[in-house]
């Protein structure tokens, strides 16, 4: 019989990348049965595959402040439902006290048990394989899941219950027979219900087939290679990583950085590097107290945007998983903005406060100038209509290359609408959509540079921005330019203009123009 106590280079490499498809075919499978614009078009999901504990062994390259906080969401459903977990469950959670982000990610996770045949689920009695060998879990980016506002991302909310549903581990498929009932009774069953229970319905659909994909992958690797083999390599390339990131912290020095958001909030981070064992302390003693906004990140996101950081600094083609973590300490207080405490507010936190952790992080350790900082979250929508999008800015600047014009950076990795779906689904018309000249922060290294875009209303709607940089620029760093903030204003349909703040909510009608100007990223360098 085949025994594994170290890994061959060549069968890791290729357990490596067979863990990754997996993820991938499982993101195909979503993409394509998925009805919602957020998930089919703007891809705004992200999958992975994790072993028995709940410890993330691979993922596609989909959305980094997903994947690196993924794990606490599976490894919620192990503490609470452990005893309970069989073949054929699916369970739902969007907690953001529990793994989660804020709530419109919805994340279906699906335990795997071994399999020998589809009609007899468990080869062995259920009492002998109690805990599943594998976990597969899809998040998706809901268009609505309730809240305050259509689109679910509400400007000015103050605690979570007003941003949505919550799911907490909740059964959704129970012996293979989905809970319709149930699910629509828990979308229902709130002050602020779900607007369009059937599209959530048909997403969550979606990621059970997902996760479904996920699992029959898994049961053909085991059946190739042999159980033993398969979980043996999940622990080599989480040590793999492991050693890629300490191999990348033995190359960087102690920093510190303060980071102010256009909410008067302060990001303090304080790295430390530890040479003898390879190992680093990240330190965010000194951040603010928890707000009464909604710019509160959940403690999983906080580690999410660590996580992305370091695995940034990695040059091997390693997938993100739990073994980047072990090299690293991180210190989060509780009650701060980055690890509050419910029922705060945090719907913000995921998409805005998520971005600046990251350019904190960078300019603690001095390789790159801030990026646009921002994910300029866009929702409009009334009962019938719900749309939320992502926008793209500049890229910051680093210690040997320019920043990069109009691209999602860092803790998104989402796209944009085609404008044909756009206007064929909703009663808007992209006005136009172009590139923001001289946005960036000049340098030795230039930052790149925002966009502009119009959409103009054909029929009455709310919209809603929460963005950040609208007061505060994305900083430059070793003496490179700081970029230009960005502008979120409206050009009534009588020509009056209106500015809007970072965040805000407005009432659009007919012949309105929503006008969404976004930050350059920062320079690197002096400007010679």
């Amino acid at each position: 019989m085949y025994t594994v106590s170290q890994p061959d280079p060549i069968r890791l490499e290729i357990f490596k990348n067979l863990y990754q498809f997996i993820a991938e075919q499982m993101g195909i499978v979503l993409q394509n049965t998925a009805t919602s614009v957020n998930i089919k078009e703007r891809l705004d999901f992200s999958c992975a595959i994790f072993e028995s504990s709940g410890l993330l062994v691979a993922n596609a390259p989909h959305i980094p402040v997903h994947l690196g906080s993924m794990s606490e969401s599976v490894r919620s459903l192990i503490n609470d439902k452990g005893d309970t977990l069989k073949p054929g469950n699916v369970y739902l959670s969007n907690n953001p006290y529990n793994g989660g982000t804020h709530l419109p990610d919805v994340t279906a996770i699906t335990p795997v048990f071994l399999e020998s045949s589809e009609n007899n689920p468990c080869p062995m009695a259920h009492a002998q394989c109690p805990m599943p060998l594998f976990f597969v879990a899809s998040r998706g980016h809901q268009a609505d899941i309730g809240g305050i506002t259509p689109g679910s991302m509400p400007p000015h909310s103050t605690t979570v219950e007003e941003e949505g549903i919550l799911f907490d581990n909740f059964l959704l498929v129970e012996d293979g027979c989905f809970r319709e009932v149930a699910v629509r009774q828990h979308l229902s069953n709130h002050i602020y219900p779900a607007r369009n229970p059937d599209q959530n319905i048909a997403d969550f659909k979606a990621q059970i087939a997902a996760n479904e994909r996920g699992g029959q992958e898994l049961y053909k690797m085991v059946s190739q290679y042999g159980i033993e083999t398969v979980q043996a390599y999940m622990k080599f390339v989480q040590a793999n990583a492991e050693e890629s990131v300490r191999k990348a912290i033995n190359l960087l020095k102690d920093g510190s950085f303060s980071y102010e958001m256009d909410n008067g909030a302060i990001i303090k981070v304080k790295v430390k590097i530890h040479q003898e064992s390879r190992s680093a302390t990240i330190d965010f003693t000194g951040t603010s107290e928890q707000l009464n906004s909604n710019f509160n990140a959940p403690k999983a996101v906080t580690q999410a945007a660590v996580l992305y950081v370091f695995r940034t600094l990695v040059d091997d083609n390693i997938p993100l998983n739990a073994g980047c973590l072990n090299p690293l300490e991180i210190i989060i207080p509780v009650g701060c903005m980055l690890n509050p405490i419910y029922p705060a507010a945090v719907v913000a936190g995921n998409v805005e406060t998520s971005q600046t952790i990251v350019d904190a992080l960078y300019g603690a350790l001095g390789v790159m100038a801030a990026s646009q900082g921002t994910m300029n979250n866009f929702t409009f929508g009334n009962e019938q209509y719900q749309y939320y999008e992502t926008i793209c800015g500049g890229s910051g600047a680093g210690i040997d290359f320019d920043g990069t014009d109009g691209v999602h950076s860092h803790m998104t990795n989402s796209r944009l609408t085609d404008p044909e779906v756009l206007e064929t689904r909703y009663p808007v018309l992209l006005e136009s959509f172009s590139l923001r000249p001289d946005s960036g922060g000049k340098g030795q290294y230039s930052g790149g540079n925002g966009v502009v875009r119009r959409i103009r209303f054909l029929e009455p709607m709310t919209a809603n921005i929460l963005s950040g940089h609208r007061v505060i620029p994305p900083f430059g760093l070793n003496d490179g330019q700081a970029a230009i903030v960005g502008r979120n204003w409206i050009q009534r349909q009588n020509g009056i203009e209106e500015n809007l703040d970072s965040t805000a909510t407005v009432e659009m009608k007919p012949g309105d123009v929503f006008v969404i100007e976004t930050p350059g990223g920062g320079g690197f360098g002096k400007v010679s």
